[in-house]
């Protein structure tokens, strides 16, 4: 038993050196070629994976792999977080909650609808399949936009609803596996279990992520002054685990940790300049490894045999998923929202902007692992519309800002909290 632990330990290091080593070359190379380095990722993945060289297989740690999906994502939301100001928030927040929400519905019941016509399985299981892929990945667009020259107002509005989208769509997805199931579907219950779920994780994760704060800033109750970074970290684990425990989300707990991180003024909390300095170096240095493991085992977990069975079909599919169920979705709630003043440029660049990952990934996994009927036809499409998206979407969003003059000086940028 203990020769078997041990041989566990270092296949799992060897797999890990591989993907840190392999994450740093094709990060140089993406910079290069100008593609997004998680696609890079993906397919370095599937070729070292077991579809092709074989060289990595993942599939006896499951329980590592949630792991770092789980705490990737959340320390990736908790970086977006941090780049949120609460008063342009206040702004778009009914945009925000609108895309999040009626949107994410109006993306599943469209993409269903063509996954229903294209693919010709029950209705119920494509609808499950748009619910699936209905939300945006934050772990793609946190990075991608905190780095990019347009407004506040846009830039927030697109990872905040990477943020709170996640909650809608895991319900939506869970709520048609009852319905499937034999359950009954109840409009009233499901949006109370969205508030609650969601507004649970706020209220955690403001309640954590201010005591986590109030330890390392200065004052008499900054007992923890100079570990900011590593207070960062137990704060995202704790309120994660925290939100998961009571049933509320554990996403939205670490982002709202983030935001209180980023708008400590408002909280009236007085950072630590000394060791503001270290925790960026380190958060960023946490991040760029953590998306490497992401993605690259995203990768490595692709069943690539389901995907070439069903490729054409699924591209039929992720085709109306981009070109029209993202357009309609935002066209049938953003333009609601008077106070944002959003005009046609900005709409249009929403309409673009829905890169697909890691939450939808994770969710078509629960489904296999569920015996859901359909589930490998559903992970065959998830998997195909992150290939997609992240490869046209991801690469093509700061040419599009510049084509719709959507792009702003650099001095006019919101300041890093």
């Amino acid at each position: 038993m203990v020769g078997n632990v041990v041989e566990m330990a270092d296949n799992l290091m060897r797999i890990f050196a591989i993907i840190i080593f392999l994450g740093i070359v094709l990060t140089r190379v993406s910079k290069r070629v100008n593609i997004p380095d998680v696609v890079l990722y993906i397919a370095a993945g599937i070729i070292i994976g077991p579809s092709v060289l074989n060289i990595i297989d993942f599939s006896e740690f499951a329980v590592i792999n949630q792991v770092i999906l789980a705490f990737g994502a959340a320390y990736i939301l908790f970086d977006g977080g941090r780049e949120i100001s609460l008063k342009v928030l206040n702004e778009v927040k009914i945009t925000i909650g609108l895309l999040a929400t009626v949107g994410v519905l109006i993306s599943a019941v469209v993409t269903g609808f063509f996954a229903w016509q294209i693919l010709h399985i029950d209705f119920i299981y494509a609808l499950l399949l748009g619910a699936v892929i209905a939300s945006t990945d934050p772990s793609v667009l946190v990075p991608l936009f905190k780095n990019m020259n347009i407004s506040p107002k846009l830039k927030q509005t697109i990872i905040s609803e990477s943020a709170f989208n996640d909650a809608a769509g895991a319900i939506i997805t869970f709520a048609i596996v009852g319905i499937a199931a034999g359950g009954s579907f109840s409009v009233g219950g499901s949006l109370l279990d969205l508030l609650k779920t969601a507004g649970g994780g706020v209220l955690v994760g403001t309640i954590v992520g201010y005591i986590a704060n109030k330890l390392v800033c200065e004052g008499k109750f900054g007992v923890c002054r100079g570990f900011t970074a590593e207070m960062a970290i137990a704060a995202v684990l704790g309120a994660y685990v925290i939100s998961e425990a009571i049933g509320v989300s554990g996403f939205m707990a670490a982002f709202t940790v983030g935001m209180v991180c980023g708008n400590k003024q408002i909280f009236k909390l007085k950072a630590a300049e000394d060791s503001h300095e270290i925790h960026e170096k380190f958060k960023d240095v946490t991040i760029s490894i953590i998306r490497m493991m992401i993605f690259t085992l995203l990768g490595v977990q692709m069943n690539f045999e389901i995907i070439s069975q069903y490729w054409g079909a699924s591209l039929l599919v992720i085709l109306a998923f981009v070109f029209l169920a993202r357009p309609i979705s935002v066209l049938l709630t953003v333009p609601f929202d008077r106070k944002a003043k959003w005009n046609i440029r900005e709409i249009t660049y929403l309409c673009w902007t829905r890169e697909t990952g890691v939450i939808p990934a994770a969710l078509a996994g629960m489904l296999i692992t569920m015996n859901i009927p359909n589930a490998e036809l559903i992970s065959a499409v998830t998997s195909m519309a992150i290939i997609i998206t992240l490869t046209f979407q991801a690469s093509t969003a700061k040419y599009f800002a510049k084509v719709l003059k959507l792009e702003i000086q650099p001095e006019n940028k919101v300041r890093s909290k």
